[in-house]
């Protein structure tokens, strides 16, 4: 990789750290402030479903507009959109209605969608075009950046949790407001050279891969990243409030930085495992054709751990301190699995694509991820409130069935010499 290059990968990573931090925070800000204004599993599921739907459509679009009109652009668009979105949600007013509430966090949160996915797809897109040529180099770098993005964003769910019960909600958006926007404006001012200005010739239809291997990808993608969420937004933290908080100021407080501490450390342990992934899997000595067959047999181990939860916590009844501990070791059993099965995703998204068509089709696959955080976000509310904890974690099981049959349509792409692997 050429100084230069390296130099505008570390200025993206950068940003994308920055970016990630304040969306992990403002999730957690978003579910905890308003579980204890009352809201039901389903109304906070109606939260965050516009900023899934945003996703879809930025997805799709943001690939040809990078094409278009360059990565750095797109970059910076999500970077200043996030700082717009928090901003607004400080202007919530507590004295409006219900469905008036919901009405506006949705859309802010639609808008945080547009910024995170336009955030996202410029940074991934930038690892195919900067990272080194060489056996295992692009698994390495997609790892590294996915890993250590996921811990950041980890960091974000504690650090919102702990500043809903310092500073309350206000305070923390217009604080993370200010912060980001330093960060946006020393990115701009330093980014240097090294990633694509755009071509004018790009068309919204290249947007839609004739790749039958990135299409059944990103199938696949659909479902585990739907079998996540449908536990992961909304069941897990509201399933812990109802067992640690005993419905006083300072319970609250205990339960808040409980729930912010596990899905950070969850998060941090899954980003870590991101990272190790080409590591754990020998990735240097293995063909595509290998890390496509690992592809199927990481997701089907997978399936298993949720459909075990789901039976114990349905046979124990009543939560106990027992099941409690079992569920955190299940659960974090599940991510090391997720995070395997996900670092092998963003790699093969990578090796599948060429350098011509990388935002396209890394948009296109973002797409369909942000396809199954809508998925198992409206699943996960209505499996709560339908089920509890056990139809959560047993819609994440079938969910991954799913995506097991996706994996395995997979073949091997004939290799293009000129392509890094």
């Amino acid at each position: 990789m050429r100084p230069a290059g390296l130099s505008a990968y570390i200025a993206v990573t950068a940003a994308y750290w920055a970016f990630m931090l304040s969306d992990g925070a403002l999730r957690m800000l978003v579910l905890l402030h308003f579980h204890g204004l009352g809201f039901s599993p389903v109304q906070l599921a109606y939260l965050f479903l516009l900023y899934e739907v945003a996703g879809i459509v930025t997805n799709l679009s943001a690939g040809w507009i990078a094409a278009r009109f360059g990565l750095t652009r797109t970059l910076y668009a999500g970077l200043g959109l996030q700082v717009l979105a928090l901003v607004a949600l400080a202007a919530l007013d507590p004295a409006w209605s219900l469905w008036g509430s919901v009405a506006y966090v949705m859309a802010v949160q639609g808008a945080s969608g547009v910024a995170k996915d336009l955030a996202k797809m410029s940074s991934k897109s930038a690892v195919k075009l900067l990272a080194p040529a060489g056996q295992g180099g692009l698994f390495a770098w997609v790892a590294v950046l996915t890993g250590s993005k996921n811990a950041v964003k980890g960091a974000g769910f504690l650090m919102g949790a702990l500043l809903l019960g310092g500073v309350g909600f206000t305070g923390s958006v217009l604080g993370m407001a200010l912060v980001l926007a330093v960060i946006l404006a020393a990115v701009a001012i330093w980014m240097p050279e090294g990633l694509p200005k755009g071509r004018k010739g790009a068309t919204f239809s290249e947007v839609f891969s004739k790749d039958v291997n990135v299409n059944w990808l990103s199938f696949a993608r659909v479902f585990l990243f739907g079998a996540r969420d449908v536990w992961f937004v909304v069941g897990i933290p509201i399933y812990f409030y109802a067992v640690l908080s005993d419905g006083t100021e300072a319970g609250n407080r205990a339960a808040f930085f409980a729930i912010g501490s596990f899905m950070a450390v969850w998060t941090i342990l899954y980003g870590v495992v991101q990272a190790w992934a080409p590591r754990l899997l020998g990735a240097r000595r293995r063909s595509e054709g290998d890390l496509v067959a690992a592809a199927r047999h990481w997701v089907a181990a997978l399936v298993v751990v949720p459909a075990l939860l789901a039976v114990l916590v349905w046979a124990a009844g009543a939560p106990a301190p027992w099941l409690t501990g079992v569920i955190i070791v299940g659960l974090l059993v599940f991510g090391a699995i997720f995070a395997v099965n996900s670092s092998l995703h963003s790699y093969l998204i990578l090796a599948f694509t060429s350098g011509e068509r990388v935002t396209m089709d890394v948009g296109f696959y973002y797409m369909a991820n942000a396809a199954g955080r809508l998925l198992g976000t409206l699943l996960s509310g209505l499996s709560y409130q339908l089920g509890g904890l056990p139809a959560c974690l047993g819609t994440a099981a079938a969910l991954l069935l799913v995506s097991r049959y996706g994996a395995g349509q997979l073949g091997q792409r004939r290799a293009d010499p000129h392509e890094p692997v």
